[in-house]
């Protein structure tokens, strides 16, 4: 992101330092007398450091200054691999097969780098019987140790089980 900065007639001091287009020092100088070089030689007096006394100000061409800014934002944010959670729902009484086909999907996830929820919903009297959803989740976890590690043990919230795998 390019930051705000006070250019050419929004700065407000009386004198500010100056530095020239290629980056030697011109000294103090009033404002406006900054200002006048700077539309001389066909650039923007950019307020780069407002808090130091007196501020300072530099001789640049705005417009490319912006370019250049946004254009290096843009090459940093380009290769950037943002992770996504991807979610897999159970259920206790899924059958082996499915079970088997659900375990090949959080492989995938977790091969493509993407982190992956597991959720295991009881409903009803299957509350009753939580063994069966802990044992269906240390499977998934045992069959999916090469692929990836468990970022989020499983551990109740309400009505589901829910663990998060990372990928190695």
């Amino acid at each position: 992101m390019v930051p705000k900065l006070r250019v050419n007639r929004e700065i407000r001091i009386r004198e500010v330092r100056v530095i020239g287009p290629d980056g030697e020092q011109l000294g103090i100088l009033p404002t406006v007398e900054a200002y006048n070089k700077a539309q001389e030689g066909g650039y923007d007096l950019v307020e780069v450091a407002p808090t130091s006394q007196p501020p300072v100000c530099r001789i640049m061409d705005y417009g490319k200054y912006k370019f250049e800014l946004s254009k290096k934002d843009h090459q940093s944010r380009r290769h950037q691999k943002s992770t996504q959670v991807k979610e897999i729902k159970l259920r206790p009484r899924t059958d082996k097969h499915d079970l088997e086909i659900k375990i090949r999907q959080i492989k995938e996830f977790l091969t493509d780098g993407n982190k992956t929820k597991v959720t295991l919903t009881y409903r009803g009297r299957e509350m009753a019987n939580q063994e069966m959803g802990r044992t269906m989740m240390t499977t998934v976890i045992q069959q999916c140790s090469e692929a990836g590690t468990v970022e989020f043990a499983p551990r109740m919230e309400g009505r589901s089980l829910i663990m998060i795998l990372a990928p190695k």
